[in-house]
């Protein structure tokens, strides 16, 4: 029988734009590229050329820290080019699909038949190990250092995220093998909702089932690592995305790698809020395919609206977007009496508004951060939606001060900057939250190297 844990900090946002359970597909224009920025502290090394004729599977780029690490190709066609930032920064590999998709070969393997090096080895060689994260720091991990646990939350509860549960229609066996896989190296943890019903979440084998009750972030992977595997100095835990558990099992299964996803495409600009057929690396423009409402300026998100990023038409899917989110960017608000007026129709934590007496209403919230940057107030706001044994605000204050010992102390090993999110949200301070844990994690990597 699972575990149940009930959480009481957090906090439910109710927008307007959850995707219906419908799955389309749309027409492609060839075009995907890989995003080295998906994948949280790697430094790529490009090992193609432009010009070069790749399968779905081939390296594109490995991670210069840990060379044995590659990231491969999601489709299969001629890499066109390879764009690069600042000081070289390479951006993205752009790849022009060819008409019939081609595969590399790595075999099918029956993954109770063999052991935790055969696994991390075949994922190695088809570029899929750099989808694992670990903490501390919440980066891709180091496939040389052993985790004491992995962690897979298959419940996402941020606002407008995608339904887990629908994505995984088709993929039970995919998931399964997967999670399989996963309890090859290490002990294997599945968090799900107390709402999730899917048999292949509830009766899932080789892994230790735990149910989480409580508002958003109970989802966070890191809030499931504080509750049933703290992280301590010296120690590592792995954290993986569902979806890339199918991943795995889709190369065990197949042999192939296959990046194929459902992207929710969602938000109260979009005309018709759905699920889209995509493969990680796909054109935004196609996703969206003329699907965006043109009646107010519209901010495109890839991710959710805590912690996605800002993108435009011209950008490509993230390998850590599930959804795409299209909400007002609000700078044209012209408002009467600013905050003074009794609101009705927008969202306040804090009953600020009189929006609270109408219940779970759906906001159509906008992109304005509604004052400036101020002092930080020590009002201990940040507990209320931090459902983590570790004192938020004194952990900030430290990063900000750059006191490592004292970030040490106060927990920093076993946080994400998502962990944040939603403290971020509510800060009276206006405070950049997670951009702030971000730099005081690779501070403290820095430091350990």
């Amino acid at each position: 029988m699972a575990n149940v844990i009930k959480l009481r900090k957090g906090l439910d946002i109710n927008l307007k734009g959850k995707a219906q359970e419908k799955l389309v597909e749309v027409k492609w224009n060839g075009n995907f590229a890989l995003l080295p920025d998906s994948f949280a502290g790697v430094t790529p090394k490009v090992v193609v050329k432009e010009g070069d004729t790749v399968k779905a599977g081939d390296p594109l780029f490995v991670n210069k820290h840990y060379l044995e690490v590659k990231f491969s190709a999601p489709v299969s066609g001629t890499v066109e080019t390879i764009v690069r930032g600042e000081r070289r920064k390479v951006l993205a590999v752009k790849i022009k699909a060819g008409k019939e998709q081609e595969y590399a070969d790595f075999g099918r393997q029956d993954v109770s038949k063999i052991d935790s090096d055969a696994v991390i080895g075949k994922l190695l060689d088809a570029g899929l190990f750099g989808y694992i994260n670990q903490l501390p720091y919440a980066v891709s991990a180091n496939p040389s250092q052993k985790p004491k646990a992995i962690f897979v939350s298959a419940l996402r509860d941020k606002p407008l995220s995608a339904d887990f549960e629908f994505e995984l229609k088709d993929n039970e066996k995919d998931f399964q093998t997967g999670l399989t896989a996963l309890s090859k190296i290490a002990k294997t943890y599945l968090g799900i909702g107390i709402n999730q019903s899917s048999m292949a979440l509830t009766n899932a084998k080789d892994v230790d089932i735990n149910v989480f009750d409580g508002p958003c972030p109970a989802g966070n992977v890191g809030v499931q690592v504080n509750h049933l595997s703290p992280v301590n100095k010296g120690e590592v835990v792995w954290t993986v995305d569902p979806m890339v558990a199918v991943f795995f099992g889709r190369l065990f299964n197949t042999g192939h790698v296959d990046l194929t996803r459902a992207v929710a495409v969602v938000g109260s600009m979009v005309k018709n809020p759905q699920y889209v057929k995509a493969v990680i690396g796909a054109s935004v423009a196609d996703i969206l395919s003329d699907n965006v409402c043109n009646d107010k300026k519209p901010r495109i998100i890839g991710g959710n609206v805590l912690t996605g990023k800002q993108i435009t038409m011209n950008d490509f899917l993230g390998a850590d977007a599930s959804e795409i989110t299209i909400i007002p960017e609000g700078d044209d608000a012209d408002e009467m009496f600013g905050w003074i007026m009794p609101r009705i129709n927008q969202f306040s934590k804090n009953r600020s508004y009189f929006s609270w007496l109408f219940g779970k209403k759906e906001y159509d919230a906008d992109c304005r951060v509604k004052g400036g940057e101020r002092r930080m107030i020590m009002s201990g706001e940040y507990d209320s939606v931090l459902p983590m044994d570790i004192y938020g605000e004194y952990l900030i204050k430290a990063i900000l001060a750059g006191d490592i010992d004292r970030m040490e102390q106060l927990g920093i090993y076993e946080v994400a900057p998502e962990d944040f999110a939603l403290a971020e949200f509510i800060d009276s301070s206006k405070l950049e939250l997670q951009k702030i844990v971000r730099e005081g994690l690779d501070m403290l990597r820095k430091e350990n190297a």
